[in-house]
């Protein structure tokens, strides 16, 4: 697992590392309903209701965190109902970035998430803690939404490595205080369904971060498949992106912050449509890991 770093490293894009610099911003939609009403539909029967014991991987090689990319191995193509993909989702703000949203800089995607109910899609919002405290409403009605569940993406979206796009590192001493700090964030914002799964920033780790995170009791999670939202002004090239890439069992990374990932709401809006007419079935990222924790 930790030889794959450098085939991350060119996965990722120069915008990526620029996200996750925060070096543009999340606007709202001034004309958009308040969060917690926007786009949010009665309750669907196809909405699942969330699991009350997510399914966590067994402790990797001497007991690491485990990592997990996606199901593409152990999910097989014979029946339709097997082509799951999960859409993931990481709502980023730095620890740092205080200044700028109370000068009016916004960080979140309310259209993106009422397009995602709209259309009834599960998803997996991989959320900072800092991005929870500045918008503790959006972050409990998220949460609270059966269709997604919200997972841990750190407090304050430093690296848990170093050369990691430019971030500031967190010190190995502190990185499960960070971790922590961002589940107690969503606690005191209210969110309800947290799953025990974890991104790093800019997907760096080794395995010093790895063991640093073992006593928190969480799954890492990558991707195989990268959107190249970030930063992009052309939707139909990241649509294309995304359908070229998924495979049954696939993890796809994309953002939760407008201005920085403006094509977003659109891509959603032309890949779900497509996705479902070759026959994939959109799930949480939980779903994938309790398949493949069961073939393990």
């Amino acid at each position: 697992m930790i030889s794959n770093r450098s085939l991350h490293r060119a996965l990722l894009s120069c915008a990526l590392g620029a996200l996750a610099l925060g070096t543009a911003a999340c606007s709202g939609d001034p004309g958009h309903p308040p969060p917690g009403q926007a786009g949010r539909p009665a309750a669907s029967p196809s909405a699942a209701a969330a699991p009350t014991a997510p399914p966590r991987l067994a402790p990797g090689p001497s007991g690491l965190t485990p990592v997990f990319r996606s199901a593409r191995g152990d999910v097989g193509v014979r029946d339709a109902r097997e082509k799951t993909v999960a859409l993931t989702f990481d709502a980023d703000m730095t620890a740092d970035q205080g200044p700028r949203a109370a000068a009016g800089e916004r960080f979140d995607n309310p259209r993106l998430i009422a397009t995602l109910r709209r259309l009834k899609v599960p998803a997996t919002v991989f959320m900072t803690g800092r991005w929870a405290e500045e918008y503790p409403a959006e972050a409990e009605d998220i949460g609270g939404d059966p269709l997604f569940e919200v997972a841990n993406h750190s407090y304050s979206h430093y690296a848990f490595t170093g050369d990691c796009y430019g971030l500031p590192t967190v010190p190995a001493a502190r990185m499960r205080a960070d971790v922590e700090r961002a589940f107690t964030a969503f606690r005191r914002a209210g969110v309800r369904h947290v799953v025990p799964y974890f991104r790093f920033p800019g997907g760096c780790y080794d395995r010093g971060a790895l063991r640093a995170l073992t006593p928190s009791g969480v799954t890492a999670i990558q991707w195989d498949v990268v959107s190249g939202d970030a930063f992009a002004t052309d939707a139909g090239a990241v649509t294309r992106q995304v359908l070229d890439g998924v495979r049954p069992g696939s993890v796809v990374v994309m953002h939760c912050t407008r201005s920085a990932a403006p094509t977003t709401e659109r891509v959603v809006r032309d890949v779900v449509p497509a996705l479902r007419a070759q026959g994939y079935r959109f799930v949480r990222v939980s779903e994938l890991v309790g398949a493949a924790a069961r073939k393990r």
